[in-house]
C-alpha cells in the first residue's frame, strides 16, 4: 500500500507539473496576445507635430482625426494604419519589393522573382526623388506616424510579427508601392498577349481572335506560329495571376452619378464600389480627417497617406478600371542581348541559403522569359506603370485637395498610373476623366507580342485631355462598369480587348426606372442581384432538350427564373455550374487549356449567338445538354440529388482569408471568414467566383454621396476595420456588408469607444 500511495502521489505530482506548465503556457500566450492589442486610451508624445492631434474611434472602429495641419493628420493616419493594419502594410511592401520569402520561405520564391524582375521597388526610389516637396512632406509625416507605432511596439506591432519578427522602419518611398502594385494587377494585357502567343500554331487564328470579345485585330500585328515562341509564352501559366494570393482581378468596379436635375435633393448623387480581391483584413480602411484646410472622409489604403475614394467636403469621387492596354510584350532579336542592362539581386529565403537572381532589361523593359526559359526566345515586357516619372502620389494628393470637378480633372492628368475612370461630383457638376498614361504605338494594336526591332515601339504618351473625358452630359448621368469608354474611332487608340457591358446595362435600366433618385436608391442598386447576362442566355438554355433525370429537373427550375442571383435560391447555382461547364467543354474541344480564355459571360454570350455556333460544330445544343448533365453529376455528391434543395449561398460563400496564414494547419480556419452571399460575376452586387463557386472578389467597399450633404455620405467595408485576428473589429462589419447596411462618418462620432492623443 505505501508503494501504491507513493506511485499515486508521484503521478499526481507529474500531472500537477504538466498542468502548471500548460497554465503558464496559456498565461504566457495570453500575455503575448494582449501585448499586441492596442489600448483603448493612450497618449503619445511625437516630436515634430505642430499641435496636439485628437483621434476618436467610433462604434465601428473608424478613427475620426482632428489635427491643426495636414502634416499632423498624416502622422495620425500613419499611426492608426500601423495600429490596426501593420502586418498588412508589411506584406504589401514585401510583396511589391520581392522580399516575401524572407519571412515565408521557399513557397513564395516565384512571386519574389517576378516582382524583382519587374523592379517596382527600385523604380519607386527614383519616382520618390522627383515628387513635389509638399507631397514628400505628407509621405514623410505618414512614415513618422507608422514608425511611432513600430518604435513603441517592436515585435508586438502586429500579432503575426510575434513569430515573424518586428517590422522594419517604414520609409516614405514604401507608400509608393501600393499604387505600383495596383498599376500592375489592374492592367493585365501582357498576360492576354502571352496567352494568344501560347495558342498560336495549335489553335486556328480566327478562334484565337474570338476568345476575347474585342475589336477586330490589326493584321499588321499578326502573331507568328512559331513553336519556340509558343513554348516561351507558356510562362503565362507560371506568372502570378488572380486568384493567387497577393493579386487582383483585371476587371473591377461600378460607378455612376446623376446631376441635380435627377436627384431628390437637387444636388448630384454619386455611387462607387470598387471590385477587388476579398481578404482578411480587407483592402480598405475607413477614416475621417478634419483639419483647418478641410475634411477627408472615406476609404484609405493602409500604407498610403492619401484618401483613395471618398469626399473632401467639396467633391466626391470614385474609380473603375478602364481595361485600356498599357502593356506590350516584345520579342527581342538574339543579337540585342549584348546591349541589355544586367543586374544581380540577392533573394534571402527563410530556412535556406540566399538565391542570386540575374535580371536583364532591354530598352523595352524587363526580360520576363528569364523567369521560365522554356526556349531560346527572349520576351521583354513594357508597362506604363514601370516607366520613369510616375507621379501617381502627387496626383492623388492633388485630387484630395481639389474643390471642383474641373480641379479634379486637372489632378487626374497627374495620376500617371493606373489607368482608371475617375468619376467626380461637386455641388453643381458631374464629370468623368481617365487617369494614367496610354502608350502611343508606332504600329500594331498591342494585342499580341511583337518584334522588338523598333517597328512597334512606343513613341509617346496620351494623357489628360487627350483621353476620354466628359462633364455634365446632356442626359444628366455618367455610368461605367468596366465596359469600353470610347468608340472605336476615338483619336487615341486605347486597346483592342474590352469587357462586356452587362452591369452597365443594369445600372442604366435602374436609373431609367425613376425620374429622380436619392441616396437610399443608390444603396439598393449596389445590392442588386439581377443578371442581364443570365436574362440574355436563359431562353437558349431553357430550349435545350435534356433527357429525363436529375439534369432535366435542374433545367426545369430555370423555366420561370428571372435571373436574380439570390443566395436562398437553387437557380443561380444551377445556372453558374452549367455555364462554367459549357465554357470549359468548348475551350477543351478547341484545344485551349485552363488560364487561356477570356471573361466567361462575354465568351459564352458570344457562343450562344448565331456568330459563335461554329465553336460547337455549328450547333451548341448537344454540348449544352452534355454540359448540364456533367455539371449536375459532378455536384450531386456535394449538394444532394434534388436540385430543388440546392442553395446558391451554400456554394457561393464570400471568402475573406488571410493571404499568408490561410494555408497553415489549425491556424488557417481561424484566419478565414466566410458568409453565404448573393450575386455573381455579372451582377451589380458582384461576387466573382473561383472554380469551387466561392465568391472571391467584389465590392468590399461601397460608398454613396449626396452632394447636398457630404457629412451624410454612406459607407461600408468588409470584413472590418482591424487587421488583428482576435479583435472584434476585424470581422464585425461582415454581415452588415452582406446585407446592405451602411455607416456614416459625420463631424462627430455618435459614440466614442477608444481615444488617442498625440502631443508634440
Amino acid at each position: 500500500m505505501p508503494l501504491m500511495r507513493g506511485r499515486k502521489s508521484g503521478w499526481r505530482g507529474v500531472l500537477a507539473g504538466v498542468g502548471l506548465m500548460l497554465l503558464l503556457t496559456f498565461i504566457g500566450g495570453f500575455g503575448v496576445v494582449w501585448m499586441t492589442l492596442p489600448p483603448a486610451h493612450e497618449t503619445l508624445v511625437l516630436p515634430g507635430l505642430s499641435a496636439p492631434v485628437t483621434i476618436r474611434f467610433d462604434l465601428d472602429g473608424v478613427p475620426h482625426i482632428r489635427a491643426a495641419a495636414d502634416r499632423d493628420a498624416a502622422v495620425a493616419l500613419g499611426y492608426v494604419h500601423a495600429r490596426d493594419r501593420m502586418f498588412q502594410m508589411e506584406l504589401m511592401r514585401r510583396v511589391a519589393s520581392g522580399r516575401l520569402s524572407e519571412i515565408v520561405g521557399v513557397a513564395t520564391l516565384p512571386l519574389d522573382r517576378s516582382m524583382r524582375t519587374l523592379g517596382l521597388a527600385r523604380l519607386a526610389q527614383a519616382d520618390y526623388a522627383a515628387l513635389p516637396h509638399e507631397t514628400k512632406e505628407i509621405l514623410e509625416a505618414y512614415a513618422r506616424g507608422v514608425n511611432a507605432w513600430i518604435g513603441a511596439r517592436g515585435r508586438f506591432a502586429a500579432l503575426e510579427s510575434v513569430a515573424l519578427g518586428a517590422p522594419e522602419p517604414w520609409q516614405p518611398v514604401d507608400s509608393l508601392l501600393w499604387a505600383k502594385t495596383m498599376g500592375l494587377w489592374l492592367s493585365q494585357n501582357y498576360r492576354t498577349e502571352l496567352s494568344r502567343l501560347a495558342l498560336s500554331g495549335t489553335v486556328p487564328q480566327p478562334l484565337i481572335d474570338e476568345l476575347w470579345r474585342g475589336d477586330p485585330p490589326d493584321r499588321h500585328a499578326a502573331m507568328m506560329p512559331d513553336p519556340a515562341l509558343a513554348a516561351a509564352a507558356r510562362l503565362a501559366t507560371t506568372l502570378p495571376h488572380f486568384p493567387d494570393a497577393y493579386t487582383q482581378p483585371a476587371s473591377a468596379s461600378n460607378e455612376w452619378a446623376v446631376d441635380g436635375a435627377h436627384s431628390a435633393s437637387g444636388a448630384p448623387l454619386l455611387a462607387g464600389d470598387p471590385h477587388l480581391a476579398f481578404g482578411f483584413p480587407g483592402l480598405w480602411y475607413l477614416v475621417r480627417m478634419d483639419t483647418p484646410t478641410g475634411t477627408l472622409a472615406g476609404a484609405t489604403g493602409p500604407g498610403v497617406p492619401f484618401l483613395v475614394i471618398g469626399h473632401n467636403g467639396h467633391i466626391a469621387w470614385t474609380f473603375t478600371t478602364t481595361g485600356a492596354d498599357v502593356q506590350d510584350v516584345f520579342i527581342e532579336p538574339p543579337e540585342a542581348a549584348a546591349g541589355f542592362t544586367v543586374r544581380q539581386e540577392v533573394l534571402r529565403v527563410r530556412g535556406q541559403a540566399p538565391e542570386t537572381l540575374t535580371i536583364r532589361e532591354s530598352r523595352h523593359g524587363p526580360i520576363i522569359s528569364d523567369l521560365n526559359p522554356a526556349s531560346g526566345r527572349i520576351l521583354a515586357v513594357a508597362m506604363a506603370n514601370l516607366q520613369p516619372q510616375d507621379t501617381a502620389a502627387a496626383g492623388l494628393h492633388a485630387l484630395n485637395r481639389a474643390r471642383s470637378v474641373a480641379e479634379a480633372g486637372i489632378a487626374a492628368s497627374s495620376i500617371s498610373a493606373p489607368v482608371q475612370n475617375l468619376l467626380v461630383a461637386d455641388r453643381s457638376h458631374i464629370g468623368r476623366f481617365v487617369t494614367g498614361r496610354i502608350p502611343i504605338r508606332r504600329a500594331g494594336d498591342g494585342s499580341v507580342p511583337v518584334p522588338g526591332d523598333g517597328s512597334y515601339d512606343w513613341v509617346g504618351w496620351a494623357t489628360g485631355d487627350a483621353l476620354p473625358h466628359v462633364t455634365d452630359p446632356p442626359g444628366g448621368r455618367l455610368v461605367n462598369a468596366n465596359e469600353r469608354i470610347a468608340p472605336p474611332d476615338f483619336p487615341v487608340f486605347l486597346g483592342r480587348d474590352w469587357f462586356g457591358d452587362w452591369r452597365a446595362r443594369r445600372i442604366n435600366a435602374l436609373l431609367d426606372a425613376a425620374p429622380r433618385h436619392q441616396a437610399a436608391d443608390f444603396v439598393r442598386m449596389q445590392m442588386d442581384t439581377h443578371s442581364t447576362f443570365a436574362a440574355q442566355v436563359l431562353p437558349t438554355l431553357r430550349a435545350v432538350p435534356i433527357a429525363p433525370g436529375v439534369a432535366r429537373q435542374a433545367q426545369a427550375l430555370l423555366r420561370t427564373w428571372s435571373g436574380d442571383m439570390r443566395r436562398e435560391d437553387p437557380q443561380p447555382l444551377i445556372f453558374n455550374l452549367w455555364v462554367a461547364q459549357f465554357d470549359q467543354d468548348v475551350l477543351q474541344r478547341a484545344g485551349i487549356g485552363p488560364g487561356h480564355g477570356g471573361p466567361v459571360p462575354d465568351f459564352v454570350g458570344f457562343l450562344l449567338s448565331p456568330q459563335g455556333a461554329h465553336w460547337c460544330g455549328g450547333d451548341c445544343t448537344p454540348m449544352l445538354a452534355q454540359a448540364l448533365e456533367t455539371a449536375v453529376a459532378r455536384n450531386t455528391a456535394r449538394f444532394g440529388a434534388d436540385p430543388a434543395q440546392w442553395r446558391w449561398g451554400e456554394a457561393h460563400q464570400a471568402i475573406f482569408a488571410h493571404p499568408l496564414l490561410r494555408a497553415v494547419p489549425v491556424i488557417g480556419p481561424l484566419t478565414t471568414l466566410s458568409i453565404p452571399s448573393p450575386g455573381d460575376d455579372s451582377t451589380l452586387n458582384r461576387g466573382g467566383t473561383n472554380a469551387a463557386m466561392d465568391s472571391v472578389h467584389g465590392a468590399s467597399f461601397r460608398a454613396v454621396f449626396d452632394l447636398s450633404d457630404l457629412d451624410a455620405a454612406l459607407f461600408m467595408i468588409a470584413p472590418g476595420q482591424s487587421g488583428h485576428l482576435l479583435r472584434w473589429h476585424a470581422r464585425d462589419l461582415l454581415r452588415r456588408w452582406r446585407d446592405g447596411d451602411t455607416i456614416t462618418l459625420g463631424r462627430e462620432p455618435a459614440s466614442v469607444t477608444a481615444t488617442i492623443e498625440l502631443v508634440p
